[in-house]
């Protein structure tokens, strides 16, 4: 074998070295756990769900959230835990199994003495068929065109996507 050929080979086998190694790194480069896009909206299952100050059942307990079906964003994942920040942006650890995928959302306003309206249909103009205080929770059934259908205690109908926390600005639900 030439000189050439002994360096073309050479080369080559660099290169392969190279790709493969990359394709190790690639394989074990971190993914979140659950294989998810973060950050994305999730909500509690249960009323009592445990925010530890870190991923293991180790760390202390830094509140306590008693209302099922709050909306939290998963920012972070660690094994089977998920860093959650609520709409008033508090930030914990939570057991994976304390959280569900089903949407929902809280009503968010300006001055927290408006109330939200809910239409009949995703236009303004159609009927308003109730009037939402800050803070009420709705399950998101579906969202596009910066409209989101939702249901709740008592109502049901058209918000304007801009006033929940629980849905990202151009976000589809379906």
């Amino acid at each position: 074998m030439s000189s050439v050929a002994l360096g073309r080979f050479g080369a080559v086998a660099v290169l392969l070295a190279c790709l493969l190694d990359g394709a190790a790194l690639a394989k074990d480069s971190v993914l979140p756990a659950s294989g998810l896009p973060v950050p994305r909206y999730v909500s509690l299952k249960s009323d009592h769900v445990n925010v530890r100050a870190g991923p293991t059942k180790d760390n202390d307990v830094a509140w306590v959230y008693t209302r099922s079906g709050l909306p939290v964003e998963i920012t972070a994942e660690y094994e089977n835990w998920r860093r959650v920040r609520d709409s008033e942006g508090s930030e914990g650890w939570v057991y994976h199994s304390l959280l569900s995928g089903r949407r929902t959302a809280v009503v968010t306003m300006k001055n927290k003495d408006d109330l939200a309206p809910i239409y009949d249909s995703a236009d303004a103009t159609s009927a308003v068929t109730a009037r939402l205080q800050a803070g009420v929770v709705a399950q998101v059934k579906k969202c596009g065109n910066g409209w989101c259908r939702v249901l709740g205690n008592g109502f049901e109908g058209w918000i304007q996507q801009q006033r929940l926390w629980g849905v990202y600005a151009d976000e589809q639900v379906n």
